[in-house]
């Protein structure tokens, strides 16, 4: 059963699709597992050896399209090998969303390797989400554990703040989409001919979907504000942060109508990282938004 035992140390793993700034990541000692980008024969670690600045200038000079790939068990048994060394740890470990990567599959089986008194001890959570999606969810429970939290109260809140998120993806170019699978060549075509704009979310269980397909960025923001006005109600939104695709100019049209249109506590700009970006494309931009 979960947080059992007296715990005096907790740590939070996360991976690098989360999108969390590396400043806010040192000052809440969360840890990061990269997953890896492939152009061609080259590959790089997520955040790591390839930042999202580079990725998207590379993205427009390589031959290759990018492809990615998620860490092996062996590389989160290390992390949390490391992490449970120091006695009385637990670790919470919250990842992208089981349907769209194997990612929290490996987490999860990583974690039944541990042996002696480490096994156990590794909580492996789906946040049924991604890019910041997860990120808010890590952040919120990083400063839960500074709050001094048990590790029960810390999932029960990412179970309620998950609950209570809101994601919207509005994708620039529907080519990477193809590339990737989701929809099919003549779809594309067609989409990008008639400037069409498909607003993208995640349902319940983390799988993407195609809320809506709008002409043009400003009826496709207006859109968004609509489907924002359904979700939170009267609701004040407690956190809002914007996150783009090397696409600054439209996350400050994005963040301005949200603004404009609701009561808003925070904001922060997040940009999407290499991983993210390879699925979403350039010029993507998004809302996560959370009521609680």
């Amino acid at each position: 059963m979960i947080g059992v035992s007296p715990v005096t140390n907790i740590r939070i793993v996360t991976d690098s699709t989360a999108d969390i700034p590396l400043a806010v990541r040192e000052a809440l000692n969360i840890e990061m597992v990269p997953l890896k980008i492939n152009f061609g024969e080259e590959q790089f670690l997520d955040t790591v050896t390839l930042q999202s600045e580079d990725f998207y200038r590379k993205l427009t000079s390589s031959a290759h399209f990018p492809t990615t790939s998620t860490p092996s068990p062996g590389e989160f048994l290390d992390v949390y090998q490391s992490l449970l060394e120091k006695p009385d740890t637990e670790v919470i470990s919250i990842h992208l969303s089981s349907v769209l990567s194997g990612t929290y599959r490996t987490a999860e089986l990583a974690s039944t390797l541990l042996e002696g008194d480490q096994l156990g001890k590794v909580h492996v959570v789906d946040s049924c989400s991604a890019s910041y999606g997860i990120g808010a969810l890590v952040v919120a429970a990083a400063e839960a554990v500074q709050a001094g939290k048990s590790v029960d109260e810390i999932v029960t809140l990412v179970q309620t703040m998950r609950a209570n998120f809101y994601i919207y993806f509005l994708v620039d170019t529907l080519e990477f989409l193809q590339k990737g699978g989701r929809i099919g060549k003549a779809s594309a075509l067609l989409g990008s001919l008639l400037n069409i704009k498909p607003i993208l979310s995640l349902d319940s269980a983390g799988e993407v979907s195609v809320v809506d397909k709008v002409r043009g960025n400003k009826k496709a923001i207006a859109r968004i504000l609509e489907l924002l006005a359904a979700d939170v109600s009267d609701k004040t939104i407690r956190s809002l942060h914007i996150a783009h695709a090397n696409n600054l100019e439209g996350a400050e049209q994005l963040r301005e109508a949200i603004v404009q249109r609701f009561a808003v506590e925070n904001v922060a700009y997040i940009t999407l990282g290499p991983v993210i970006g390879a699925h979403a494309g350039p010029g993507t931009i998004a809302a996560f938004v959370s009521t609680v």
